[in-house]
Order: C-alpha cells, then sequence, then structure tokens
C-alpha cells in the first residue's frame, strides 16, 4: 500500500512505540467526512475481536431508536419495562454507569455451559435481578449494567437480542461484516481474525471466538461485548454516528435524539459520560488532549477505540490486539492518546 508522506511519518512513530506494547495496529481518520489516514502498524489481521466497543455499536444505538420511537424515556424507571426488576433505577442510569450495579461478575464460573445460548439468558436475568447494589457519588463502569439493557431491549421489542441486532444491522451497517459468533463458532477462516490472550480458563489462544469470558460463556451474543469486525466496518459504524449527529438523512433517528445521547449526561464531578459514549476525561483521557470537550467515544479491552470529535469534525477509529501480550500489559493506554494526537497535530500542520 502507498502511504502519504504524513501517513509515514505516524506510521514510523508508531513502528517505534510498538514493541511490548501490542502486535499492531490498524488506525483510521476521517476529517469533514473524508478519509485523511488509513494504515496498518506491525502485524495485523482483517478482523477483530471489538469487545466493548459491542456497547456502543449495537447496545446504544438501539437504545437510542427505542427512545426515538418514543418506547421509553429519560424518567422511565427498569420496573416499568421489567415489572419484576428489584432494583428502584432508572434506565438512563444503566447507560451513564450510575446505577450502582456491580461492575463485573464471573458469571462463567457458574453458569452451565452446555446450554444454547437463548436459555442461559433467562439464567442470567436471574442473577442481575439478585446482585447487589451499590450506589457511589462517581460513575462506576458496569458491564452488568449494559447486560441488562439487553433485557430492556427484549421487552420493548418482544424479540430476542440477536434479532434485534440483526434488525440494527440491517438499516445502519448493511454493508458490513460487524457480527456476533454465535455459540462461539464462524464461518470465517480463523486465521483472518486477530489472536487475543492465552486464556488460563479456556486453556488455548483466543481466536476468532470472543476474549470476554462472560461473553463466552453466554454463547457469543450479549449487549456488553462479543462482535467481530474489520477496521472498514468500524469506520461504517463511525460515520454512521457522525451522520446521525448532522442529520443526514437517511439515518433512522432524529438528527435531535443523535444530539440528546451525545451530550454529556452526568456532572463531571461524577463522571465523562453521556448517554451511553464516554466522555474525555480532564487528565489522560484516551483520545488524547487535543479532542474538545464534546467529543464522544468507547474504547474495548482487547484494544480497540473510536472518538468522534464534532467541534473538529474529526473521527478516529483504532483497532488492536494488544491482550495478546497478556491482559496485564497496560502499555497500550499510553499509546492510544499519542496515537490521537499525531493525528490530530498532522491535520492541523496540512489544513
Amino acid at each position: 500500500m502507498k502511504y502519504t508522506s504524513q501517513e509515514n511519518k505516524l506510521i514510523e512513530k508508531i513502528k517505534k512505540a510498538l514493541p511490548d506494547v501490542t502486535p499492531g495496529v490498524s488506525a483510521r481518520a476521517y476529517h469533514v467526512g473524508r478519509l485523511v489516514c488509513d494504515i496498518s502498524v506491525g502485524k495485523t489481521y482483517p478482523y477483530y475481536d471489538l469487545a466493548s466497543l459491542t456497547k456502543v455499536i449495537f447496545t446504544q444505538q438501539a437504545m437510542m431508536e427505542a427512545f426515538d420511537q418514543g418506547l421509553w424515556g429519560l424518567e422511565t424507571k427498569v420496573t416499568s419495562i421489567l415489572a419484576d426488576f428489584k432494583h428502584d433505577i432508572y434506565i438512563k442510569d444503566l447507560l451513564t454507569h450510575t446505577s450502582g450495579l456491580e461492575w463485573w461478575r464471573p458469571l462463567y464460573q457458574e453458569i452451565q455451559l452446555a446450554q444454547p445460548w437463548q436459555e442461559k439468558r433467562k439464567w442470567l436475568y436471574t442473577q442481575i435481578n439478585n446482585s447487589i447494589l451499590r450506589k457511589s457519588e462517581k460513575t462506576v463502569y458496569s458491564d452488568l449494567g449494559f447486560i441488562l439493557l439487553g433485557f430492556i431491549l427484549e421487552q420493548l421489542h418482544e424479540k430476542n437480542i440477536l434479532q434485534i441486532w440483526s434488525e440494527l444491522k440491517d438499516r445502519n451497517y448493511a454493508s458490513t461484516t460487524l457480527n456476533f459468533h454465535v455459540e462461539n463458532k464462524t464461518d470465517i477462516s480463523q486465521e483472518q481474525f486477530a489472536p487475543t490472550e492465552d486464556c488460563k480458563w479456556r486453556h488455548k489462544i483466543m481466536r476468532a471466538e470472543v476474549h470476554d469470558e462472560n461473553t463466552w460463556s453466554l454463547g457469543g451474543v450479549s449487549t456488553h461485548a462479543g462482535l467481530f469486525g474489520s477496521i472498514e466496518d468500524l469506520s461504517a459504524f463511525g460515520l454512521n454516528v457522525r451522520s446521525q449527529l448532522q442529520g443526514i438523512a437517511r439515518y433512522s433517528i432524529r438528527q435531535k435524539t443523535a444530539q440528546l445521547f451525545a451530550a454529556r449526561a452526568v456532572p463531571a464531578e461524577v463522571g465523562d459520560w453521556s448517554l451511553g459514549y464516554m466522555m474525555p476525561s480532564s487528565e489522560n483521557s484516551s483520545c488524547g488532549p487535543h479532542f474538545s470537550i464534546l467529543s464522544i467515544g468507547h474504547t474495548g479491552f482487547t484494544g480497540t477505540s473510536f472518538w468522534y470529535d464534532p467541534r473538529n469534525d474529526l473521527l478516529v477509529l483504532i483497532l488492536s490486539n494488544r491482550i495478546h501480550y497478556g491482559r496485564e500489559n497496560r502499555a497500550f493506554i499510553g499509546l492510544r492518546p499519542q496515537i490521537h494526537s499525531w493525528i490530530f497535530e498532522s491535520l492541523k500542520r496540512t489544513v
């Protein structure tokens, strides 16, 4: 592939930082909707485990569409949709990680793995319903909260989450290969997927099977993790978000709804969240120091991220498999904001 001089400079910077951080990085950037950076550095692959980007590619988008359709509102409590739910919390609290639900539980250690994924969800709901609620003055990032959003979506639409995903994909990402690997299987060659961690529990290097243990134990389908995709697929999602915020007519929600969900939803002293998206923190933000306070994004545990800055109309998408070097290797947390800054700074020199 032939790169521009600016891309070559960025590649050299990443190469110097890459050893012992991650095997490789794929990155794209779009400025005012135009592709301005498309690079691969190190050992890269067509497809990646997107991890928690599932939360925004699927769950947040599905909840936003349901809101736009009038199926729930900012004052709707979970019990209004799930009548037997034991805790008095609002649906919006799940999107802003202020519900007080536990951040994570090793559900995979208890679940009956031989059951079909739909049957496992009945058990899963009981576990979340019986979980402990601990309210905090600060946001507490919660996988359990986003898993609960899946049960809300199923009740709102009277369909299972895989059907809801399939219909949302048809509306918004029809030309992409974004997908779950149901029962942890795919027809695509395993070699096409970036390997993630050498898992001590599953006794193998995870590849084409979701890394997240809870999602894997649930049959590869969840609302907090599970999607796989390419840099092209992630770009399609990011450009979709940009189009929603700019009100391009062919998209499936109203512009004012998209803007509401992208606006800060909790005070800065509580946390940095809109309704489902991360927002830049005042220090050590994963999008670096240059992105405006209006920016929205999300990260994934495997080394994935998307960030969009509406003020500068800049979209940056990154895929890596940083946990191939072990989940305790946190060096990518330092490299990711640098990549955003290098892209931002290179644009400022050319614009």
